[in-house]
């Protein structure tokens, strides 16, 4: 009896040990925040501005080598800008972007993105939709993820006029004319795994 309680005991500890270290479906890939970026266009009537956010926290769910799901948190407090010089408009432009104007990063310092369904398009690209949080309203938005071993690329379109960033956006003011800000921007997002 105790050699056939001792032969359990043992075939439990290295079963238990044989499936802790096997691969487990739904595996979360935490994003390495430092190697990943962010970039932002945003566009007027008389051009662009760029420039770059970081990351502040983010994972992917790979699920049989296939991408399931993801969530991320930018950090809005860390917008900056990229096409102008310190001196010429370089920091009021930043200041008026982290304003109540555009993002009111005071009291919404983060944006979060949660994927709600992921579905494969060929080996490496999947169509996503997530919920975009951005001044705590959250809207769907749809994008394509690439996948390429420790590394994942995305583009967005973002209206934000759906999140209620209003600055010269011609969606809530009239005869803005070339002071319009048109509503989309853009971000690219390069993410080191």
């Amino acid at each position: 009896m105790k050699k056939a309680v001792f032969s359990i005991a043992l075939a439990l500890v290295f079963g238990f040990t044989a499936t802790a270290n096997s691969p487990i479906d739904g595996e979360k890939k935490e994003v390495k925040v430092s190697e990943s970026k962010i970039t932002w266009k945003g566009y007027k009537v008389t051009g662009s501005h760029e420039g770059t956010i970081a990351l502040k926290s983010g994972h992917l769910i790979i699920d049989k080598n296939k991408l399931t799901g993801g969530e991320f948190v930018v950090d809005m407090t860390t917008i900056t800008n990229l096409d102008m010089t310190a001196g010429n408009g370089k920091e009021k432009l930043e200041g008026h972007l982290k304003s109540d104007d555009f993002f009111g990063v005071t009291k919404y310092p983060t944006a979060k993105l949660v994927f709600t369904s992921v579905e494969p398009m060929n080996k490496n690209s999947y169509s996503v939709t997530g919920d975009l949080t951005i001044k705590g309203t959250t809207k769907p938005v749809t994008f394509v993820v690439s996948l390429y071993e420790n590394k994942a690329t995305a583009t967005l379109k973002v209206d934000r006029a759906k999140y209620d960033v209003r600055y010269g956006s011609g969606s809530f003011f009239d005869n803005l004319g070339d002071k319009t800000i048109y509503d989309e921007f853009d971000l690219v997002v390069d993410l080191a795994l």
